[in-house]
């Protein structure tokens, strides 16, 4: 009865699924998607040698789902997506796909099967599958098996003859083949009950299924008024042993599971044997090609949960405990809270939610966190105090204050009522309670200083709420941008700073670490003291090596480069070598840092083409940053608006960035802004707006000695300062304007370098000049006139530059190669 049937007509509608991008099998549960594409990709597998992805999905939980994928890739040898998390944004799914795209090209045929998208209920999932069908290489196959079209009609017509569609029509048993399937099953139908069962099941393989089975057992086929479920019951279940049908109806509650787990979670010392049988008699128990997991197929699972709803409340209980303690101990945190809570323990969901620390309980939609929460009681809430600060931090991170605050006094009151408690660990809990709080004070040093101090002098033990290796600045590549708020009070900010984050450190476990060196480092830079900046920059780089904190390393590497258009100072990491390594971490955050980084360096250096493509198209709405980090990313777009030429455009936008800024009290970024303004006016012709904004932000900077923000954009500004140098801030201008210079001059020398040939290094300067006119198809005449040479002499210096350069051959064929070298960069 367990024979894999696939008809001669099906087995021609899955042959295309070989050349194609993406197939879609669409469908209603029980018609065979996922035997007919398991049966394909296992033909696959031994005649092409194909590399094979199954992922079977079981929930719309975006991290459940991720992990599958992860786990698939894992289970295929693939590390490409270890360490990538699940892309939440245009920008993110753009480079997962490129990512995809350069790990699995090649000559081995490679197919991805998602089985059961229409569990996930995320559109965003649907466009990111059509837009990577678009990109894949020819090896790379889509499968996707879904009850609902899952596919717009715009990306149907995009995806063309890439994209191969089964329906139902195609999987959907014939005459013909209902009479070969029941011959196979070992049962001659006679013409009579073929065309009986056909008419009464049309087709649909689950309810022919179910047929063939009750003839086989009982010696009838089933009644025609019955739903699937109730044929599913009578043919499958009413004849299993009592043992049998409550294993089904336990084991019914999990997505997939080992011999383990169903010994365990039955109690059954058998279950083993128990599910080998089943497996054997039953085509709904499938055993997973990884050959130690099974699953029950839906049909079977909806029969199962209504076997488990008959078992008496006590025993639903005690499996659903089972069920969390095994989970619990996997550490599968989210399905552990979801059988802890159905059972109603709620001292061991908040046990989990403690040891989860907030990570996976963030993947929940914050409607259904608040809604579980409502119904823990108050009591058992109190039981667990460090859940409560795990709540507390969830709620500020959804920006739910008011439930945070209320988490808070309930925390305050429940160390109130134990007085028995010793101090440590009271000590450890409002300690916590004033780290999570600090958070309300964001960018106010003297506010989150008091805080600290407060939460390191009570507590025992780094925080639970935290992990150092998650992000610090919220997406802003510079820390001083963050925490300076207020002209004329760098120095007591610094200071605030160097008292405050050892604190930070010692109960975060060096969360940020060396944020104060890099913060004074750059208001070092910001006051065009070079040489300190660079001896803070490499004692911040020391604090952090080798901590995993990468959004630290960035923050460093940020002002490195600003620094090397400073002077003659080399960063130690080349930007290629930090972009091939922050493409091996497969972090979307750390990326997003980094080609905010590209993007600033490069538009100071007028090098438009080597933005980053998100900034240079002006793409920022697909990335998803932070709050408290927009007014860094809308300067550094500033920036690159400015190198495009596109002056309007930093006038129309400037404004609310403005006021962004003024809400978060980011005075450093505000400088920048009015800056970039005045730049614009000055490049449009209107003198009198931008010098009237260049005033006022010199006055701005003045307090604090800041110049390098006026000297970067010298190329624009440079009118302008001229103009002001006769004005309150003369001293400043001057120096601003020889700075200025500098740097304009150091960029131009950047570019011409890397304009180059790597060849051109061996030369002088003088073959330089020679070269560029012989590439430039100048005559020997035109070269002799421009470098005040005689044709002989230019006869001569061009024999010997083919001599350096290694060029050989005819004199039109060296000619030739020259501009060909030449030509590539310069």
């Amino acid at each position: 009865m367990n024979a894999i049937y696939i008809s001669e007509r099906v087995q021609e509608t899955l042959r295309p699924v070989s050349v194609s991008a993406l197939t879609a099998v669409v469908a209603p549960m029980g018609y065979g998607k996922t035997t007919a594409v398991n049966w394909f990709l296992n033909q696959r597998r031994q005649t092409e040698a194909a590399v094979i992805l199954r992922v079977n999905i079981y929930s719309d939980n975006r991290f459940i789902f991720w992990k599958s994928v992860q786990n698939a890739f894992a289970a295929a040898g693939l590390t490409a997506l270890a360490g990538c998390e699940y892309p939440e944004d245009a920008s993110s799914a753009a480079q997962l796909m490129d990512d995809l795209c350069a790990v699995l090209a090649g000559d081995t045929p490679c197919y991805l099967f998602l089985d059961d998208f229409h569990l996930l209920k995320d559109e965003k999932a649907a466009k990111f599958l059509c837009g990577l069908a678009n990109r894949l290489p020819a090896n790379i196959h889509l499968i996707v098996a879904s009850r609902n079209n899952f596919l717009p009609k715009e990306e149907i017509l995009r995806l063309g003859h890439r994209l191969h569609r089964i329906g139902r029509e195609q999987l959907r048993l014939n005459h013909t083949e209902l009479a070969h399937y029941a011959h196979r099953c070992g049962m001659d139908l006679t013409e009579a009950q073929v065309e009986s069962l056909l008419r009464s099941c049309e087709g649909w393989f689950s309810a022919i299924y179910l047929n063939l089975h009750s003839l086989a057992e009982r010696g009838i086929l089933l009644s025609e008024d019955v739903d699937i479920y109730s044929m599913f019951t009578a043919a499958m279940l009413e004849n299993l042993p009592p043992q049998k049908r409550e294993f089904l109806a336990i084991m019914g509650l999990a997505d997939e599971f080992t011999v383990e787990m169903a010994r365990v979670v039955t109690e059954m010392p058998d279950a083993e044997e128990i599910l080998l049988t089943l497996t054997e008699q039953n085509a709904f128990v499938t055993r997973l090609p990884d050959g130690k997991a099974f699953r029950f197929h839906h049909m079977l699972k909806e029969c199962a949960m209504r076997l488990f709803a008959r078992l008496t409340p006590e025993k639903q209980d005690a499996c659903r405990e089972r069920y969390g303690a095994w989970y619990e101990a996997k550490q599968q945190y989210l399905h552990a809270l979801t059988a802890y809570e159905a059972c109603k323990d709620y001292d061991a969901a908040l046990q989990v939610i403690e040891r989860d620390a907030g990570i996976l309980l963030s993947t929940l939609d914050p409607a259904e966190l608040l809604e579980r929460l409502g119904r823990c009681p108050v009591e058992t809430l109190k039981r667990h105090p460090f859940a409560i600060l795990v709540l507390m931090r969830c709620m500020f991170n959804w920006r739910q204050i008011p439930k945070m605050m209320e988490l808070k006094q309930l925390l305050l009151t429940t160390v109130a009522e134990h007085p028995e408690w010793s101090q440590e660990e009271k000590g450890s809990l409002l300690g916590e309670c004033d780290l999570i709080l600090s958070f309300l004070m964001y960018n106010d040093i003297s506010a989150m200083s008091r805080l600290h101090r407060s939460a390191s002098a009570q507590m025992s033990h780094p925080a639970i709420s935290i992990q150092n290796s998650g992000g610090w600045t919220f997406g802003s590549p510079s820390v001083l941008m963050m925490f300076h708020r207020q002209p004329g009070q760098l120095d007591r900010e610094l200071a605030e700073m160097d008292e405050c984050m050892p604190h930070y450190y010692k109960i975060t476990n060096g969360h940020g670490m060396g944020a104060e060196t890099i913060m004074r480092a750059e208001a070092d830079l910001q006051q065009g003291r070079f040489d300190d900046a660079q001896i803070l920059l490499e004692r911040a780089y020391a604090q952090i090596e080798g901590n995993g904190q990468t959004n630290m390393t960035l923050c460093c590497d940020f002002l490195a480069w600003r620094l090397s258009l400073c002077g003659p100072y080399t960063p130690r990491v080349p930007l290629e070598v930090r972009r091939e390594e922050m493409l091996r971490q497969h972090n979307m955050s750390w990326r997003n840092l980094f080609n905010a980084i590209c993007a600033y360096y490069y538009a100071l250096r007028g090098q438009t083409g080597s933005i980053p493509e998100v900034y240079a198209a002006h793409r920022m709405n697909t990335v998803n940053t932070l709050a408290p980090g927009k007014p860094m990313i809308g300067l550094i777009e500033n920036q690159v608006y400015l190198a495009q030429g596109e002056w309007a455009r930093v006038l129309g936008r400037s404004p609310g960035l403005l006021t962004l800024c003024e809400a978060l009290h980011y005075d450093l970024v505000a400088l920048h802004l009015r800056i970039q303004m005045a730049a614009a006016y000055a490049r449009l012709g209107r003198q009198d707006e931008g010098l009237g904004l260049l005033q006022q932000a010199l006055a701005q900077a003045a307090p604090d000695g800041f110049i390098m923000p006026f000297a970067e954009n010298f190329r624009d500004l440079k009118p302008l300062l001229e103009a002001a140098q006769e004005g309150p801030h003369s001293d400043a201008v001057r120096r601003i304007l020889a700075l200025g210079a500098a740097q304009e001059e150091r960029c131009r020398a950047l570019n011409h370098s890397e304009a180059l040939p790597e060849a051109a290094a061996r030369l002088t300067e003088r073959e330089l000049t020679l070269a560029r006119l012989i590439a430039d198809r100048c005559t020997n005449k035109e070269i002799a006139a421009k470098m005040f040479l005689s044709e002989g002499t230019v006869k001569q210096y061009t024999n010997q530059l083919y001599s350096k350069l290694g060029i050989g051959g005819g004199v039109r064929t060296k000619r030739a190669q020259l501009a060909e070298l030449f030509a590539k960069k310069y």
